[in-house]
């Protein structure tokens, strides 16, 4: 029994490959964040920042290496999420399009957050130093990646109901936070269901049991 339970759980992670290999470098940087002393932790993380300063400096670097840290949070609860929406998406989609959907997000909300962050610097409703503030996580594409998941359902009603259930998550953050980060999550879930032409032809594992059931 624990034989065919050890096989079963290879299985779901190989056939989620992208996700597991992320989850366990996030893995790792957590553990090297957990030894740290307060000094090498901020400078670890303030030079793997996507703020305006690296943005303009080295953008490709900091916008891969920012992905490869947990901002807040447990390992384990990431852990979680990873794997109900993440591994969905990767096995849904393939490991190409679910990472060019996560990547995508990601740099898009990056840059109009900060750029809205720039805008409120340059007009005085932001001290100048934020645009050295640490920005970093994996958040961006997690939102981008949940909002793409709308199309996974097969029908028109649960892919209407989902979607606005998580348009108004993260409006309401938006909303009651209205921090740059608010809207980093809230672009990423416009991106997300924006990505509609990627995901176009990609069959739901759900609309196979519908049309069984339809069948039967």
């Amino acid at each position: 029994m624990l034989k065919r339970a050890a096989r079963g759980v290879g299985r779901y992670l190989r056939s989620a490959p992208g996700t597991y290999v992320w989850l366990a470098i996030l893995l790792v940087t957590t553990e090297i964040l957990r030894h740290a002393d307060p000094h090498a932790e901020h400078w670890i993380l303030e030079r793997r920042s996507t703020n305006i300063h690296y943005l303009t400096q080295d953008p490709l670097r900091v916008l891969i290496q920012s992905a490869l840290w947990i901002d807040g949070g447990s390992w384990l609860f990431y852990a979680a999420l990873y794997t109900v929406f993440h591994a969905q998406a990767e096995r849904w989609l393939g490991t190409a399009r679910w990472l060019g959907v996560a990547f995508l997000c990601h740099v898009i909300a990056t840059y109009v957050s900060e750029g809205v962050l720039a805008l409120a610097i340059r007009n005085g409703l932001a001290p100048g130093w934020k645009r050295f503030t640490l920005d970093y996580g994996v958040s961006y594409a997690l939102a981008g990646v949940v909002a793409v998941l709308a199309y996974w359902w097969p029908n028109g009603w649960m892919r209407w109901t989902y979607a606005g259930g998580v348009l108004l998550f993260y409006g309401v953050a938006l909303v009651r936070g209205g921090t740059f980060t608010d809207v980093g999550h809230f672009t990423a879930t416009l991106v997300g269901l924006a990505c509609w032409p990627i995901v176009r032809g990609r069959v739901s594992p759900m609309a196979w049991g519908f049309r069984w059931r339809a069948l039967v």
